[in-house]
């Protein structure tokens, strides 16, 4: 990798961010600069609208508030990644000086306390995926359209939950004992699937989550832990490595409740055969094995790149678990490769690809209403992935020898860019993303109190006016690791993860070039 001190800036956009050699740590921004001033600015909005989310009676946070921040337009249920959310937000912020050590551990407690009463799966200990924030009680009919909910635990939601409660633990000795306590009583291993891959693969997989009663759908009957009454769990497993999902594997491995041979069965690419060719595209790679473990170290080609594909080709499955595990500084072969790549096709897509002026794509409202995954399809496994525009504009380039590739498209549509992705980014194109957001700003009525709205259809204009507890935490999250010193990374690294996940990480070299 060549190493470079500074990192060219975007036209316009001010000199005052600084990226370290190979981009492998977070970069710095000079105290005085304007740039700083302006990322404090945004951070000091977005903690409003995280406030705002907050029922005063239970310290938890709804899912969503309109643009206005009314009180009254508070979602009627959160989750538990709402609730880590919130949690690694309150740190960010008092690490910027947004609030006091006071304050920051008063919101801290107050959701903890909480979060201790909540209703939990006895057997495995994890939290349900919704729940009433004004009250607390379990959801089993859905507040908006009074449709029934089947109680349902998911891996990925607790995984951001514990990894939250991981950074707390950490951070204040004052809330240290609440927090371990909670994340004691979650056991990942509940989740996991040894034969996931085959009896003699050595290392299986997470299931997407469970049903403690039989959903509608049937499910898969089983109990990978042999504790309490069979369960439900969902068809799929989460055997894609760059996604956001890898964050419930983090944690397991960090906590010891999975062998840490389970972060090799899951797949870079599917292999390059025509059993496989309902994949993206042909991937190139070799086989190679680690800890065991065969491992096809696959990367896909486009427009000049090779790359690790995420799922859907979206920021936050790409860079969100990278907001708490420092996987760049850790794995420089691997993550710190990747992470720069993936970011530049994503400004190369919405700048010449598509050609919409502006990028960040990442699942988000949707400015028509609703909420709705986008990303960059050839940087997603799923031939039919996740889109940059409203009329879901797909790229098919094929798969060498199985599946022929149609002609490229000549135009692409409403193009939805989602602020949350442009400052996940800003590890690895700090100059871009400042001069982005700056972009955003002045082409649309897209800042309110809150700061940044959830997304922007950039040919209609087309805005979705609300606040998102997850997109409004990624963007606290990525601000609080810029500006103040790796705070997030740094809390979640301590204790186990530094002496579990950290020389895991460091043995892969991903199949993409030094660049």
């Amino acid at each position: 990798m060549k190493r470079r001190s500074v990192l060219t800036l975007a036209a316009g956009a001010s000199a005052a961010l600084l990226v370290p050699a190979g981009a492998t740590a977070a970069p710095t921004v000079r105290s005085g600069g304007s740039d700083r001033r302006l990322l404090l600015r945004y951070a000091a909005d977005t903690w409003r609208s995280m406030t705002a989310m907050v029922d005063p009676g239970t310290g938890l946070p709804s899912d969503n508030i309109d643009g206005d921040l009314s009180p009254a337009s508070r979602s009627r249920y959160t989750s538990p990644t709402n609730i880590g959310c919130l949690i690694w937000s309150a740190v960010a912020a008092r690490e910027l000086g947004l609030v006091s050590r006071g304050e920051a551990r008063r919101r801290i407690r107050a959701a903890l306390d909480t979060l201790a009463r909540l209703e939990r799966h006895p057997y495995s200990g994890m939290f349900y995926n919704w729940y009433d924030p004004a009250t607390g009680q379990l959801l089993r009919t859905w507040p908006i359209d009074g449709s029934t909910v089947h109680p349902f635990l998911s891996s990925v939601d607790n995984g951001w939950l514990a990894a939250a409660l991981m950074v707390v633990g950490n951070d204040d000795p004052a809330l240290r004992a609440s927090a371990g306590r909670i994340l004691a009583g979650m056991d990942f291993g509940f989740y996991y699937d040894a034969n996931a891959r085959g009896a003699d693969f050595g290392a299986g997989l997470l299931r997407g989550g469970f049903w403690p009663e039989r959903p509608p759908n049937g499910g898969v009957e089983d109990n990978y832990r042999g504790r309490g009454p069979n369960v439900w769990y969902t068809g799929h497993h989460y055997g894609t490595l760059n996604s956001e999902t890898r964050i419930g594997s983090y944690v397991a491995i960090a906590l010891g409740q999975v062998p840490r041979e389970h972060y090799f069965a899951m797949w870079r690419t599917f292999e390059p055969n025509c059993d496989w060719s309902w994949q993206e595209m042909k991937p190139v790679g070799e086989y190679t094995e680690h800890l065991g473990i065969r491992v096809f170290e696959g990367a896909y080609r486009h427009r000049g790149r090779q790359y690790v594909p995420s799922w859907g080709g979206s920021m936050f499955e790409a860079l969100m678990p990278d907001m708490l595990v420092p996987e760049a500084r850790w794995a420089p072969d691997s993550w710190g490769r990747n992470h720069p790549v993936f970011v530049q096709g994503q400004i190369d897509h919405g700048l010449h690809e598509a050609g919409y002026g502006h990028w960040g794509f990442s699942p988000s409202s949707d400015p028509a209403g609703g909420y709705r995954e986008y990303g960059v399809d050839p940087m997603g496994l799923d031939t039919d992935g996740y889109t940059s525009d409203q009329e879901r504009t797909r790229v098919n380039l094929g798969f060498d020898g199985c599946r022929p590739a149609d002609p490229l498209p000549t135009a692409y549509g409403d193009g939805v860019v989602t602020p949350h992705a442009v400052f996940l980014a800003l590890p690895y194109a700090p100059g871009e993303a400042v001069d982005q957001l700056a972009r955003l700003r002045a082409d649309f009525d897209c800042y309110g109190p809150g700061g940044f709205h959830d997304a922007v259809a950039v040919r209609s204009g087309a805005v979705a006016h609300r606040y998102l507890a997850l997109d409004q935490g990624m963007v606290l999250g990525a601000l609080g690791n810029l500006l103040g010193g790796d705070a997030l990374r740094r809390r979640f690294a301590a204790g186990p993860a530094t002496e579990r996940l950290r020389p895991l990480l460091g043995i892969e070299e991903f199949a993409v070039p030094v660049g």
